[in-house]
C-alpha cells in the first residue's frame, strides 16, 4: 500500500471535481508560466532517473538552468535518443513503474510498439481538454449527453483514454453517460438507435474517416441522425473545412463551430490541445480565404488549429517543427514530436485577422468558448507529401476535391497519391480513390473526380499551379472498390501517399 500516493490522488481528484473550468483556463494569465516550467524541470530532474542520466550524458548541470534561455538550450528528447535508451521504469517518476496504474501501447509511424505509462492524476489534466469541448462547445453541463466512444479499444491509447476522461466529467457532475462500442460499426449504430432517443444529444468520438463511414452507413440504413442532435469529436488526422461541412450536413448540424471539435493528441502525452469554437471560426474563415491563409502559414495547405493551456503543455518551435514539455506518467522535457507547425500568441493572431478585416470575437459574441489561450497549428509530418515538378502536394489539397458534390456521394474519402512515370519516363500524378460501398466505377465518375481534384489543387496550392506545366496538371485517377487489399486494406492505418 502507498498511503502518500492515495492522499495525493485524493487531493488532486478533489481539485479537479471542485474547480470550475473557467478558473482552470484563466490561471495561465495569472501566473508566470516560465517560472512554473523551470520549477517543473527541476522536479523532473530530481525524480526521474532517466532524465538525470540523459542530462549527465550531455554534460549539463541542471542547477545551472535558471532562466527560460537556459531551458531553451537543453537538448531535445526523442524516442530514439531518450525513450528507447532507458528502461521503462527509469523513465517514470521516482523510477517506479508501479507508480503508474495504466500502460497503453502505440505503434507509431514505424510500427514498432511503444509503451506509455500513466497514472490517474495524469488523466485529470487531459480530462480538462475534453471538458473544454463538452462544456464550451456542446453545453453538456445542461444537456443529457450520450458519449459514444468509437476509437479502437484494447491496449491502444485512444479508446480507453477517451472513455476514462469522459467518465471523469460525469463524476464532476455533467449529466453524461458513456458507452464504448469501439470501432465496431454495427455495434455503434445499434447502440445509437437504441439509446440516443433517451438523451438530449449524442456525441461520437473517433477518427475522422471512420466517423464519416459510420455516418454514411447510418444514412444507408435509414437512420435519421438529425433526430439525435449529434456532435462529434475527432483526433489523429488533419481534415478540411469542406469535410467538416459535409459531415455536418449529413448529421443535421445547425451551428458548425459548436457541433464538432478536434483534439491534437499523441500517445506520448495524451491531448496537447483542442479545437475551440474560436479556433474553428478562424480556421473556417481562413479556408475561404486561401491567400490570407498562405500569408499566415506560409503553406498552401490548411493545418489543424487548436488552443492550448501553457500550464499543461509548454510548446516551442525549432526549425519549423514542434517541441513540447509535459509532466506526464513519463515526464517529457523539450520532446521533439516531429510535427510540422508553429505557435501563435492569442493577441497576435487576432491582430493579424483584424488587419484582414475579420473579427472572430464579433462572430461569436455572447457565446461560450472564448478563452485568451495561445494557438498551436499542426501540419503533420513532412514525409506525407509527394513532390511533383518541384511542387509539394499535400493530402489536404486533394481531400477538398473529393468533398464536393456529387463526388462526395461516390467515395469514402480515402485515397493514395503517388508520382509515376509512363513508358517514356514522363511523370504524372496518380491518385487511387476508394469508392463507397455499392458504387461502381465508370468513365464519367473518373473524369468528374479528376476535374474536382484539379480545380482545388490549383486553387489551394500555388506551387502546383505555377510549377507544374498545364499538360501535366490533370491527375490520372484510378477508382478502386471499398477495402481494396493493395491500397485500402482493412485494419491497417491508412497512408495517403506512396513512394515509388
Amino acid at each position: 500500500m502507498q498511503p502518500t500516493r492515495s492522499q495525493q490522488q485524493l487531493q488532486d481528484w478533489q481539485q479537479f471535481l471542485t474547480t470550475p473550468l473557467e478558473t482552470v483556463l484563466a490561471r495561465s494569465g495569472q501566473v508566470n508560466v516560465e517560472s512554473v516550467w523551470l520549477e517543473r524541470f527541476q522536479t523532473i530532474v530530481a525524480t526521474v532517473p532517466a532524465y538525470r542520466q540523459f542530462l549527465h550524458s550531455h554534460g549539463i548541470d541542471p542547477a545551472q538552468v535558471k532562466s527560460l534561455t537556459d531551458f531553451q538550450q537543453l537538448p531535445l528528447t526523442t524516442k530514439d535518443n531518450y525513450l528507447r535508451q532507458y528502461p521503462l521504469t527509469a523513465l517514470c517518476r521516482a523510477g517506479q513503474l508501479e507508480g503508474c496504474d495504466w500502460i497503453a501501447v502505440s505503434s507509431g509511424s514505424t510500427g514498432e510498439p511503444s509503451f506509455w505509462a500513466r497514472s490517474l492524476t495524469d488523466e485529470w489534466q487531459i480530462a480538462t481538454r475534453f471538458e473544454q469541448i463538452f462544456h464550451d462547445s456542446f453545453q453538456a453541463d445542461q444537456r443529457r449527453t450520450l458519449a459514444v466512444v468509437c476509437f479502437a479499444l484494447g491496449t491502444w491509447v485512444g479508446g480507453m483514454y477517451t472513455a476514462s476522461c469522459c467518465r471523469h466529467l460525469a463524476s464532476k457532475g455533467y449529466p453524461l453517460t458513456v458507452i464504448t462500442p469501439g470501432n465496431n460499426k454495427t455495434e455503434i449504430l445499434r447502440v445509437i438507435a437504441a439509446l440516443s432517443p433517451q438523451f438530449d444529444q449524442t456525441v461520437l468520438l473517433g477518427y475522422p474517416p471512420f466517423l464519416k463511414d459510420v455516418v454514411d452507413s447510418g444514412i444507408a440504413q435509414g437512420l435519421d441522425w438529425s433526430a439525435y442532435h449529434v456532435k462529434w469529436v475527432m483526433a489523429g488526422e488533419v481534415f478540411s473545412e469542406e469535410w467538416r461541412s459535409l459531415v455536418g450536413t449529413r448529421l443535421g448540424s445547425t451551428n458548425i463551430c459548436f457541433d464538432s471539435a478536434s483534439l491534437y493528441g499523441t500517445a506520448d502525452a495524451g491531448v496537447l490541445g483542442n479545437e475551440t469554437p474560436l479556433s474553428i471560426c478562424i480556421r473556417r474563415w481562413l479556408s475561404d480565404h486561401p491567400d490570407v491563409a498562405r500569408e499566415l502559414w506560409g503553406e498552401s495547405r490548411l493545418p489543424t488549429l487548436v488552443q492550448y493551456d501553457p500550464l499543461s503543455r509548454y510548446f516551442e518551435v525549432e526549425d519549423g517543427t514542434l517541441l513540447f514539455s509535459g509532466d506526464n506518467g513519463i515526464p517529457l522535457i523539450r520532446y521533439h514530436i516531429a510535427d510540422q507547425g508553429g505557435i501563435l500568441p492569442y493577441a497576435d493572431l487576432l491582430q493579424f485577422l483584424a488587419h484582414h478585416d475579420f473579427d472572430p470575437l464579433a462572430e461569436l459574441a455572447g457565446q461560450r468558448g472564448i478563452h485568451a489561450l495561445p494557438f498551436v497549428y499542426v501540419f503533420g509530418r513532412s514525409q506525407f507529401t509527394v513532390s511533383y515538378f518541384g511542387a509539394n502536394i499535400y493530402p489536404e489539397n486533394v481531400t477538398v476535391g473529393l468533398e464536393q458534390a456529387p463526388v462526395s456521394d461516390w467515395v469514402t474519402g480515402k485515397f493514395v497519391m503517388q508520382v509515376k512515370a509512363d513508358a517514356d519516363q514522363n511523370q504524372f500524378l496518380a491518385i487511387a480513390v476508394e469508392l463507397a460501398p455499392g458504387v461502381t466505377a465508370d468513365a464519367a465518375k473518373q473524369e468528374a473526380i479528376a476535374a474536382a481534384i484539379l480545380h482545388h489543387l490549383k486553387r489551394l496550392n500555388s506551387e502546383f499551379a505555377n510549377y507544374v506545366p498545364p499538360p501535366y496538371q490533370n491527375p490520372q485517377i484510378s477508382l478502386l472498390p471499398t477495402s481494396d487489399p493493395d491500397y485500402f486494406p482493412v485494419g491497417v492505418k491508412h497512408r495517403y501517399t506512396r513512394k515509388n
